[in-house]
């Protein structure tokens, strides 16, 4: 018996230490209209990147509004009888209850808006205030409901878009793939939204990065933050990536639905930690939109979300609230 349980030990040991040496799986590609990487440990050594392709191109005929045949696409389109499918529905779902816990400060009813603004595929439009009001009328998502499995507009000007939030909800997407492979040691990112699962095989954490909110279209800034990530996800929403200039003013892409314009605080970024990366991306731009303050208000009241928000103070100069739960997890970069 001694024998047979020594032998037993030291086979789990064996598989365990090639576990641990085994070397990780990677690969990138694009994905609506950005980037994505993937990092996983697999005891088969599967290449999973032609069937996540796969998912991801089925995910953009749901909810892209860059495909002109996609479902949310002909929806907003007016066309008759478009029956939605899972991931169209997920994110309908989502938005819904985002829009009614930030009191309306995320809206993807603001479609119409986002294409005046030129931050859209709809060709930039000359801005009034009488264009704003009149687009206005047609923003809200109580304007729109899902019955079944189709969308029932009160205004057939109502148009969503999704996409503050879907390359989150694409990572829980793909994140859902692995976990039905069995793999249960992984890092997905999309677009900069990440969700990271367990530990890697040497007990070290996961790791993502926050940027310095440097206005900056074309690369990547240098790190403020770093955070450790374990069956987490996160995002980040800031108004230093997508942006246009007007008459030497600022006008980032983060529409707020009240007033028609693009939100204007001193909130520069705000990363969002939440079980799931749809929750985080959507929680993201809503916080983003309503400000420092009433984020403050709004975190105390959402505990099951944690967030790491960058502000401008008075002197311009960059500040940073968090919430309790993040300490944990986030580090400061080295200069």
């Amino acid at each position: 018996m001694k024998r047979i349980k020594f032998t037993l030990c030291f086979i789990f040991f064996n598989a365990a230490l090639i576990y641990s040496q085994q070397e990780p799986i990677k690969f990138d590609g694009k994905a609506q209209g950005t980037t994505y990487h993937i990092t996983y440990f697999d005891k088969q050594n599967r290449n999973l990147q032609p069937d996540i392709e796969k998912i991801l191109a089925d995910f953009d005929k749901s909810v892209s509004t860059y495909l002109p045949s996609s479902i949310i696409s002909r929806i907003n389109s007016n066309q008759k009888n478009v029956i939605v499918d899972k991931y169209f529905t997920a994110c309908f779902n989502k938005a819904k209850e985002v829009w009614k816990n930030t009191d309306g400060a995320f809206d993807p009813t603001v479609y119409p808006l986002v294409n005046a603004w030129g931050f859209g595929p709809g060709k930039k439009q000359k801005i009034e205030q009488g264009k704003i009001d009149s687009i206005l009328k047609f923003v809200g998502f109580d304007l729109i409901e899902l019955k079944g499995n189709t969308v029932v507009k009160k205004d057939p000007r109502v148009a969503l878009d999704f996409n503050a939030f879907a390359q989150g909800y694409s990572v829980d997407v793909v994140s859902e793939f692995l976990n039905s492979k069995k793999i249960t040691s992984y890092i997905v990112e999309i677009g900069g939204e990440v969700y990271a699962r367990g530990e890697k095989p040497n007990g070290d954490k996961w790791t993502a990065g926050i940027e310095k909110p440097i206005d900056n279209k074309e690369s990547e800034n240098p790190l403020k933050a770093i955070v450790k990530l374990e069956n987490l996800a996160v995002s980040t929403s800031g108004n230093y990536r997508r942006f246009i200039i007007e008459d030497g003013i600022k006008y980032a892409h983060h529409i707020d639905p009240k007033t028609g314009y693009p939100a204007k605080n001193n909130l520069l970024s705000a990363s969002v930690f939440a079980k799931e990366c749809i929750s985080s991306d959507a929680n993201a731009t809503g916080i983003l939109v309503m400000g420092l303050e009433k984020a403050k208000e709004f975190l105390k009241l959402h505990v099951e979300l944690q967030a790491y928000l960058i502000y401008s103070d008075d002197k311009g100069n960059y500040q940073v609230f968090e919430t309790p739960g993040v300490k944990s997890i986030v580090s400061e970069a080295e200069e």
